[in-house]
Parts: C-alpha cells; structure tokens; sequence
C-alpha cells in the first residue's frame, strides 16, 4: 500500500490489504519513517510533530504483509499492553510509553513512545538479517560485539536491572530478547523496548511462543510448564550467552569472560527450573558478586 503524505511525499507500508491512516499525520504531524516487518500485527511510525519533537507510533488494526493473525488479536493484545506499562514504568532503562488511545475511524488502536535519535536495534532483522547480523560491519549487532568487553558487561548490568524489576513485580518478561535492545553507541547506553507481552506470574506460553528460540527457556517451547521467575532467571543466562557468549553454543570456547560468570550463566539456563536461580534477586546477586570478586583480585595485581 502506498501511502499519500501531506507534503506529496509517497510510502510505502506491506499490508495485506489497503486501510485508513489519514488519523496518523492529523494527530502526529510528519511521517518519516515506517517499520512494517514485525509478526506481532503491529506496524510502527516514526512522526514529527508541530513542535519538531519526534516520537515512535505503534500501531494495532492492519493487516501487515508478515503478520498471519487477525487485526482484532492484534488490537486487543495491544490494548492490554498499556497495563503492562503502566506496572512497569518507571525504569531508567525502559522506553516509557507516553500515551495510549483507540483509533475510532478504524477500531485500531496506538501506543506512543519518545524517538531515541540514535539509538539502535541489536537485531535490525528488517536491515541485517543472518548472516549479515553478525558479519556486516555496520551492524548494530556486529559492532555490539566488538565493543571491550568491560562496555557490554556494563550493558549487561542495565538489562539485567531492568529484568530483576521485572520479575520483582511478578511479571515474565514474555517476547525479550536482542531485538528489545536499543543501544546508542555515542553514549553508550541503552533502553529495553517491546514489553507489550510480559505476562503475570504465573502463566502458560502461547504455542507457538512469543520470542526468538536464542533467548526461549524449554517450558516455553514445551508449553506444558507454568511460567515463573525461573523462567526470566533463564531469559537473563541467555542474554549473558547473546551478548557475550556464543547465543546457542554455549560452550566455554565461545564465552568471551570469566569462568566464574560462565559458571553462574551456565546455571541460568539449565533444562529443568529447579536447577535453576530461585529468581533474578539470587541471579543478579551471585553475578554482581562474581564480578566484584574479579576486581578485586585485578587491583590487588596491580
């Protein structure tokens, strides 16, 4: 579908089927940027308002070329979204939700959120799909992992802050993985996007499930397990392996720290969640502790 702007500028958006978006320049000014590639049903906007201040639209209630379910599902998981947020919220490393309303000419439904000017996706699947993820030069997940490792264990810390309050407030923290990573090289700092999806403790993963299989724990792939804070004890192991191990080959040769944070990641992600940490409180702990333990002994060197 091409899309007619104001300015007599022309984009294009993979739908199914034409659909009304004449709502989106009245309401939020100048279309820029259109991202059309997910598989939630969601198609999002990048728009400049009146004030020059840009933001992020997501957008529930058309049917997206790579989005095989009913807008209405689209729609209402999108609308149980603002609950999430709004439990969650505030977190210095969560992309806060501004605003949420419903689409009247189209039943559709919006979610709005700040632009990160330059912040990037660690899995531009729609820019850099594998191999080129891990490859391309200019890939944000290419230059993530080029970075010291000292800077992605920083940025580990961070996410791993924000699932630690995720689970303390009794929530899974459903559909993370790279892709919910924002990462802003300039500054290095980073934002976790895309909670839409988080589930209350306990629940059941949908079949198939929400999530990359990198970061899925087995009683999600299963399905016949209850979900609970081992579940993001698991998500937490395999960021550590995404980020700084080998993602599925979780071999020791892969790990690029220590032993003793491979031993403790190692842990994280094992088959069966009793094996497991009790939570991401016990996680974090004997993680932080492991690290302060490898300081010391690096200064007592020096």
């Amino acid at each position: 579908m091409q899309l007619n702007l104001a300015d007599g500028t022309i984009l294009s958006i993979d739908l199914c089927e034409t659909h009304n978006f004449n709502w989106l320049e009245s309401n939020f000014g100048r279309i820029f940027s259109v991202f059309d590639q997910q598989n939630s049903g969601n198609i999002s906007f990048g728009c400049i308002r009146s004030n020059s201040e840009r933001i992020f639209v997501k957008y529930a209630g058309a049917r997206p070329s790579s989005f095989d379910g009913l807008p209405s599902d689209a729609v209402a998981r999108l609308h149980r979204a603002t609950t999430v947020y709004q439990d969650i919220q505030p977190h210095e490393h969560l992309l806060a939700m501004q605003m949420a309303f419903s689409v009247e000419e189209t039943g559709g439904f919006v979610l709005v959120f700040p632009w990160l000017n330059r912040a990037e996706c660690l899995h531009s699947h729609w820019v850099y799909p594998p191999p080129a993820k891990y490859e391309h030069p200019q890939s944000p997940y290419y230059r993530f992992r080029q970075l010291p490792l000292e800077q992605r264990l920083i940025a580990l810390q961070a996410i791993f802050s924000f699932l630690e309050h995720v689970d303390r407030l009794d929530y899974v923290a459903i559909d993370f993985y790279d892709g919910s990573i924002l990462y802003d090289f300039d500054l290095n700092t980073l934002k976790i996007c895309d909670i839409d999806l988080y589930e209350k403790i306990p629940c059941r993963s949908a079949q198939p499930p929400w999530g990359s299989p990198r970061y899925l724990s087995p009683e999600e792939l299963s399905g016949d397990s209850l979900l609970d804070h081992r579940t993001n004890v698991f998500r937490m192991g395999a960021c550590a392996f995404g980020l700084i191990g080998g993602e599925l080959d979780r071999s020791r040769l892969k790990w690029d720290a220590s032993d003793s944070l491979y031993q403790i990641a190692c842990r994280a992600i094992a088959d069966h969640p009793r094996d497991r940490y009790t939570n991401a409180t016990e996680f974090l702990y004997k993680w932080y502790q492991a690290r302060e333990t490898l300081k010391a002994n690096s200064q007592s060197k020096q």
